[in-house]
């Protein structure tokens, strides 16, 4: 069993992403299941083979505690690391051979609290991998696209996990501007270009060496150009992820 965290900032796209890979990945007869992680979401487009509102909803710990809806989001994702090793259970008996994990809508409640890394170790001993989804109508400017750069390695740094980069919602934006976006991610030197161009002040210099500091890291950020609404780039998603879990076969044989 190999397990896919899905993480991105609120309105990226995870939950669609989780909907639209998971059913290509069915078509090409994968054994795969969804695990929602997000206590407070109202509306899924997928009907989650496990449902972490099973266990923990908002609106109880609202009613019982007295808290309003974000202090009720942050108790639900402590609370959430207690029932990890029953959610665990329940994947164990699904028995699929890849999960998506849908992870909450504020990306800070899974990745930047202590509760977020002991989920996904707790969970299972399973291996793991991360996809960090980059918004794209958000990066479109280079000072985003660098914000979304350092957060990319900040989730690296929490969690030390295989990491996937995927350029998120690419049928908003026209294809120069995707193309733009891409070349950022494959050559250094055309974002560098890109922030003397376009940015100035103190937003260049912070852009400079923000993009300077996380290249030392040594992340690859090569982005993967996906649209969950048109079905397109999950070859590629596919393939990516095969080639961290399994060396490039299919997960499921």
């Amino acid at each position: 069993m190999f397990i896919v965290f899905i993480v991105g900032t609120a309105g990226s796209g995870k939950s669609l992403l989780t909907a639209s890979f998971y059913e290509w990945l069915r078509i090409d007869r994968q054994k795969v299941a969804t695990l929602n992680l997000d206590p407070g979401a109202m509306t899924l487009p997928y009907t989650p083979d496990i449902d972490v509102r099973s266990y923990i909803r908002v609106e109880d710990i609202m009613d019982r505690y007295g808290l309003g809806p974000n202090g009720a989001l942050i108790m639900a994702a402590d609370l959430i690391a207690d029932e990890a090793s029953r959610i665990g259970m329940e994947l164990s008996e699904l028995n699929p051979d890849i999960v998506l994990v849908d992870t909450p809508g504020q990306m800070e409640l899974f990745a930047f609290r202590a509760s977020g890394p002991y989920i996904a170790k707790e969970l299972t001993e399973s291996p793991k991998a991360i996809v960090y989804l980059f918004d794209s109508v958000f990066s479109t400017d280079p000072l985003n696209y660098v914000s979304n750069m350092f957060l990319s390695a900040a989730i690296h740094t929490r969690f030390f996990l295989p990491q996937v980069h995927v350029l998120s919602k690419c049928d908003l934006l026209p294809k120069a501007e995707v193309d733009r976006i891409l070349s950022w991610a494959e050559d250094v030197s055309e974002l560098e270009a890109a922030i003397d161009e376009r940015l100035k002040g103190t937003r260049r210099l912070l852009s400079q060496g923000m993009s300077q500091a996380i290249c030392q890291i040594g992340l690859n950020f090569e982005l993967i150009q996906v649209s969950a609404m048109r079905n397109e780039g999950m070859a590629n998603l596919s393939a990516s992820l095969e080639r961290i879990f399994t060396g490039g076969e299919k997960f499921t044989y």
